[in-house]
């Protein structure tokens, strides 16, 4: 017997319950089927549990600091991984409660565990059952890549989920991979106290990111005693007594490193695979993704993807804004796009990158006139009393408009501060505005018209 739904969500990361619960508090009857755990990436392995171990990383970095403030403490810094890991535990926990006694209590909603594969066009299989629905929504979201190398299958190695199991201190990690996720755990475990060795085949950190940005971040990293290689080529694994070892081809030579665990963060892998696509006449992009239109629309008739598994978007706040653009569009006759949000993002190192709009590569490139400024952390009244003046800040403006084209904030509550500069874009307002207002002393938000003063041509 087929069960029959106004609306199926595929998939309980940051898109799929929130939308569930809109059509269902609509009067709609929806099923969400999750087949690991509710809340996705963000909740069980990604942003809530990283920033919590981040915050632990970070006490121990104080303490161990805390004589440069005048304040004493006895005895060597030991940090409890056990503790660390029970405390990152506690705070991922009360969030999955708190999603599931929300859900449990809608109204209108059946929450279906299980894994979920096209059998047609409307139609799902969950094990032995089978639903159908004219309006049918993907948020699988993605899962760590595992790449070819030699010898990787023979030796253990770690992932982003696997990393939340841990409960002690490795003696040596070697973190393959310097874009965001791979550089938070260096710094991360560090901190704690293990020895850090980051490899990265392209030829900087972030590669994404202007070269004075990743120049900024490997120098911070550096400081805290993390061993970068960049360009590194051929990799290999092997065992190698207790732990790891990774040859590569460096500047023309071969390196190796020896490492107690090896961590792979080296992309993500969206989770289309599975679902039976094939079947329902959805299309996949040359890397796996979902394609999508610029309203979240697959190409099957009544079938949207929202989030990772799409390729418009790697983080929880690109999904959750799919979710509000779907339901602003079916719900509350909205005309929202993807298009029209402003790239955002951070790194949460410590000190953070905070980043939007465009980089001055994609400035350049874009052909228009542009100003650029840049000033130094060590500027920030708020940065020397903190003592935590590492790092910059950078904005590239239309030299005809005055409008904000990009920024990147490296240092102190840079996280935050960008997202003034992100609201100034959605409100299409010239910088000049920022410069006239008047700003709270002493706060980091308060040297950008300092900053704004700068600004020359971009040549």
């Amino acid at each position: 017997m087929v069960q029959r739904f106004d609306a199926i969500v595929i998939g309980a990361g940051q898109s799929g319950p929130s939308l569930a619960a809109r059509f269902a508090q609509a009067g709609m009857k929806t099923a969400l089927i999750e087949r690991e755990h509710l809340g996705g990436t963000c909740v069980n392995d990604g942003c809530i549990p990283t920033k919590t171990l981040v915050a632990s990383a970070r006490a121990a970095y104080v303490v161990r600091h805390a004589a440069e403030f005048g304040v004493q403490h006895a005895g060597r810094v030991a940090v409890d991984m056990r503790a660390v890991k029970a405390r990152k535990d506690a705070v991922v926990n009360q969030s999955i409660q708190g999603l599931t006694r929300w859900l449990e209590g809608l109204a209108n909603l059946t929450l279906i565990r299980g894994a979920a594969r096209f059998t047609g066009p409307q139609r799902i299989a969950v094990g032995s059952d089978e639903l159908e629905a004219p309006k049918i929504f993907i948020n699988v979201g993605g899962r760590a890549s595992v790449p070819d190398w030699p010898g990787l299958a023979d030796v253990p190695y770690l992932t982003n989920t696997s990393m939340m199991d841990v409960d002690f201190l490795p003696a040596h990690l070697a973190v393959v991979g310097g874009s965001y996720i791979g550089l938070e755990f260096a710094q991360m475990y560090r901190r704690f106290g293990s020895a850090v060795t980051v490899i990265e085949a392209a030829p900087r950190l972030i590669a994404r990111e202007d070269a004075e940005v990743s120049a900024g971040v490997q120098a911070i990293l550096e400081r805290e005693g993390i061993a970068v290689h960049v360009g590194a080529k051929d990799l290999a694994l092997a065992n190698d007594g207790a732990g790891v070892r990774i040859d590569f081809a460096l500047d023309g030579g071969a390196r190796s490193v020896a490492a107690s665990h090896v961590l792979l963060a080296v992309g993500r892998t969206p989770n289309a695979d599975g679902l039976g696509l094939d079947a329902a006449g959805v299309a996949l992009d040359q890397r796996g993704f979902i394609v999508v239109d610029d309203e979240l629309r697959t190409s099957a008739p009544g079938i949207w993807a929202l989030g990772d598994v799409n390729g418009r978007g790697a983080f929880t706040h690109t999904s959750y804004n799919d979710f509000e653009i779907v339901a602003a569009n079916l719900l509350d006759g909205g005309a929202r796009r993807v298009s029209d949000r402003t790239m955002t993002y951070a790194l949460f190192t410590d000190p953070p990158l905070g980043r939007i709009g465009m980089s001055e590569a994609e400035v350049r490139a874009s052909g228009r006139a542009a100003l650029v400024a840049t000033m130094p952390m060590t500027r920030v009244g708020r940065a020397t009393e903190r003592g935590e003046t590492d790092g910059f800040m950078k904005v590239l403006v239309d030299a005809q408009t005055e409008r904000i084209l990009g920024a990147a904030l490296l240092g102190i509550e840079a996280d935050e501060v960008v997202q003034l500069l992100l609201l100034a874009v959605a409100a299409d307002l010239p910088y000049t505005r920022i410069t006239q207002t008047m700003w709270i002393h002493p706060t980091v938000t308060e040297l950008l018209p300092t900053l704004f003063g700068k600004l020359k041509p971009l040549v």
